[in-house]
């Protein structure tokens, strides 16, 4: 089992992790970059994986740095190195939490969460022949717009899409289209009534869907679900406490088989907290029986349940913990322990850089407080200076009222004064006139 990138911490991964089903063992892949043409893998979360040949195909998912339409990467399980592949056609816009589905040779694509987190609803189709993308109309009330949904294929015509969550509620309804006549229906379901939910993974065995974890706004979904897409019946396979692994949100499934019996392989996912744990659900056909079901695991860890008839034949399931097998339980252990480990020193990492942002954060605050206090003196010696120049302002209005009151009597007393200079002065005027010498006649009239 290939597990690529994820989610941990609210941190986007980029690893590849390889789960080998023989010794139980994982181990880390390390893409090569031999070509020119070889690129990396961006860590990224809600993407969609599919196993094409020797090759898994990459599609969509949330990036730190989203890109305006929708990639489509190839991993080379051979060269272990990674390529973008060249399409054609009008590719969807980037998204994240969509489903892509193999059905013949194309993959379809529904739904999801786009930029801004508008939740889509629309349909695409990639050829995988000529690598050619087409958007089609489609007939019949499509799903509303939806995100961390399930869907499968059956009988290679038909695209079976179920629950999914909007950003106020999760589903449980069942939609089919029709790939052939493009035709979107409601089917009428038999069986138990499926709980809402989203985050869900889901894997088919001929023509059983299996539906594990997920969650709503209220609980995450504790039972474990399988679909006969033939008569549309649900039943329940199991049922876990509430924060089982097996029960987590945005778990892996795949389907491998071991020795000649088919196992659903469970892996990872959120239920409180981060899970890397690995968890089986046999299921084999055998003839029919009487039905029954345990309603209790058992204590060495392995539940068989019985699925409702259908016609001659019917499902046994059988859940186990892989990690629990005597043969590994010491790996396991020790494997845990150094998670455990891991995880611990990472969150002593990141309290350790809290305190250091508190200790940052408390300088600057007083800083600022500091930086406060001065301009708050400031402040108040600028307001008593501006005190003085008011009370000083105020003063030299006075003086200049006095000043223009002076100015309007010096005015007054010159208009006084030309007035006085303009009226005649007859005393004046004899004192002249006495003053003046006498005329030629007369001086002659006296020395004669």
């Amino acid at each position: 089992m290939y597990v690529f990138g994820g989610n941990h911490n609210g941190r986007y991964l980029g690893d590849i992790q390889v789960l080998d089903f023989k010794s139980l063992s994982w181990s880390k892949l390390e893409a090569k970059s031999e070509s020119a043409e070889a690129v990396s893998f961006a860590a990224c979360a809600g993407h969609s994986l599919i196993p094409w040949g020797n090759k898994i195909l990459c599609l969509a998912g949330h990036t730190r740095e989203p890109t305006e339409s929708l990639s489509v990467k190839e991993f080379d399980l051979q060269t272990s190195t990674w390529s973008t592949l060249r399409t054609y056609g009008s590719p969807p816009s980037s998204r994240g939490g969509q489903s892509v589905t193999l059905v013949g040779d194309t993959l379809v694509v529904f739904g999801g969460e786009g930029q801004g987190r508008s939740l889509l609803n629309d349909l695409h189709i990639l050829d995988l022949e000529t690598m050619t993308w087409d958007e089609f109309e489609t007939t019949g009330t499509p799903p509303s717009p939806r995100s961390e949904h399930a869907a499968a294929c059956f009988a290679e015509r038909y695209l079976l899409i179920f629950g999914g969550g909007s950003h106020s509620t999760c589903f449980s309804d069942l939609h089919i289209l029709d790939t052939q006549t493009m035709e979107w229906s409601r089917p009428q379901q038999q069986g138990v009534t499926p709980e809402p939910r989203a985050g869900h993974a889901g894997v088919t065995i001929g023509e059983y869907w299996f539906i594990t974890g997920g969650g709503n706004s209220r609980k995450g979904v504790s039972d474990t679900l399988v679909l006969n897409m033939s008569t549309y019946e649900w039943s329940v396979v199991t049922g876990l406490e509430a924060r089982a692994p097996p029960t987590s949100e945005g778990s892996s499934l795949v389907m491998h088989m071991i020795n000649g019996e088919n196992f659903l392989v469970s892996f990872g996912g959120y239920s409180g907290r981060y899970s890397n744990q690995v968890y089986a659900l046999k299921a084999s056909l055998k003839p029919s029986a009487p039905f029954q079901q345990i309603n209790e695991t058992e204590t060495n860890g392995i539940a068989p349940i019985s699925a409702e008839e259908n016609s001659s034949r019917k499902v046994i399931f059988e859940i186990e913990d892989l990690q629990d097998k005597p043969g590994n339980r010491a790996d396991t252990i020790k494997t845990s322990a150094q998670v455990v480990k891991g995880e611990r020193n990472q969150i002593e990492d990141r309290l350790n850089q809290e305190r250091l942002q508190s200790l940052r954060l408390k300088q600057e605050l007083a800083n600022v407080e500091n930086r406060n206090a001065e301009l708050t003196e400031e402040l108040d010696l600028v307001r008593d200076q501006l005190s003085v120049e008011h009370a000083r302002a105020s003063k030299l209005e006075v003086e200049v009222s006095e000043i223009q009151e002076q100015l309007q009597k010096m005015d007054a007393l010159e208009k006084e004064f030309e007035l006085l200079r303009g009226e005649p002065d007859s005393g004046s005027d004899e004192a002249s006139s006495s003053n003046q010498p006498p005329r030629a006649g007369r001086f002659w009239r006296w020395n004669g």
